[in-house]
């Protein structure tokens, strides 16, 4: 089984940079599409970004398209979520996990455990 540690989280100042990185361990790392979710306080764990394995073809939801860059290195087992201009509304724990082509807007993560995620606060 895949084992997943988030880290990189914080508190940032709104329009200020993070870089999630999420250590995979326990599997064939680079067989696997890989996604960062989120879940603020009082919502669901939503995908925010995503990743293919095969050619590194990446995802975005609407809302952090332009702000958010997912890469991943496969000799390091390890994915990262680049984010620039952070918004408050972007404050939230973290998650990296498999998730299965094709990625959407609802796409939740594969079967097996979640890491403990990073926490993100965003202030105004």
């Amino acid at each position: 089984q895949v084992q997943l540690v988030e880290s990189g989280g914080g508190l940032v100042q709104a329009g200020g940079s993070l870089r999630l990185s999420c250590a995979c361990s326990g599997g064939t790392f680079s067989v696997y599409h890989m996604g960062w979710f989120r879940r603020a306080p009082g919502k669901e764990r939503d995908l925010v970004a995503a990743i293919t394995w095969t050619d590194g073809k990446p995802y975005y939801v609407d809302s952090v398209k332009g702000r958010f860059t997912i890469s991943r290195d496969n000799d390091k087992n390890t994915v990262y979520l680049q984010m620039n201009s952070l918004k408050p509304e972007g404050t939230a724990v973290y998650y990296c996990k498999e998730v299965l082509w094709p990625f959407s807007a609802s796409s939740k993560g594969t079967f097996g455990s979640w890491g403990q995620g990073t926490k993100v606060t965003v202030s105004t």
